[in-house]
Parts: structure tokens; C-alpha cells; sequence
């Protein structure tokens, strides 16, 4: 199940690697032969479909040239670091 705010966003993700495809002058074809894809599976990716794998929004945004942008994903983790230092013992007190 996707909720309606992932789903807005996984459409919006679609559509920028829509045009980011037509900026750079590429064909549906040619996308989809250096993800190795179909070209319908593209067609939704570009439609932000949920059904489409992760892993082909990976090959689909390297193809494009974002590859890269996906080692910032979840880097920075200020949250995660906050709750992981809050359940730390403090030192100097037995349990």
C-alpha cells in the first residue's frame, strides 16, 4: 500500500527524470537499453508507478547521470543520531 503523500512523490521523482531525459535529448529507447529495460517498464518509472522495483529507479537515475546523488541519500541522519545518543548509558552511573 502507498500512502497518498509517497505516491505524490514518486510521480513528482517520475516526471523530473522525465524531462531530465528530454534535456538531455534522450529517446525512450535509448534509456531503456542502458538500464536494460523495457521501454514500457520506463514508461512507468517516468509515471511514478509503485509497482516498479528500486533497483530500476537506480539503473534508470544512472543512466541519467544522478547516480552519484544517491550517496547523499540518508548521509546526514541528525534524527537517527539523536535517538542512537539519547539511548546511550551514561558513563560514571551502574545500571
Amino acid at each position: 500500500m502507498t500512502y497518498p503523500a509517497e505516491q505524490r512523490r514518486l510521480v513528482a521523482l517520475g516526471e523530473r527524470l522525465r524531462l531530465a531525459r528530454l534535456r538531455r535529448r534522450l529517446s525512450v529507447l535509448t534509456v531503456a537499453e542502458r538500464a536494460g529495460i523495457s521501454r514500457t517498464t520506463l514508461y512507468h518509472v517516468e509515471r511514478g508507478d509503485t509497482a516498479v522495483t528500486f533497483g530500476t529507479v537506480v539503473r534508470v537515475l544512472s543512466v541519467l547521470g544522478f547516480g552519484e546523488d544517491l550517496d547523499a541519500l540518508a548521509a546526514d541522519d541528525p534524527v537517527g543520531r539523536q535517538l542512537q545518543d539519547a539511548a546511550l548509558p551514561r558513563r560514571g552511573r551502574s545500571s
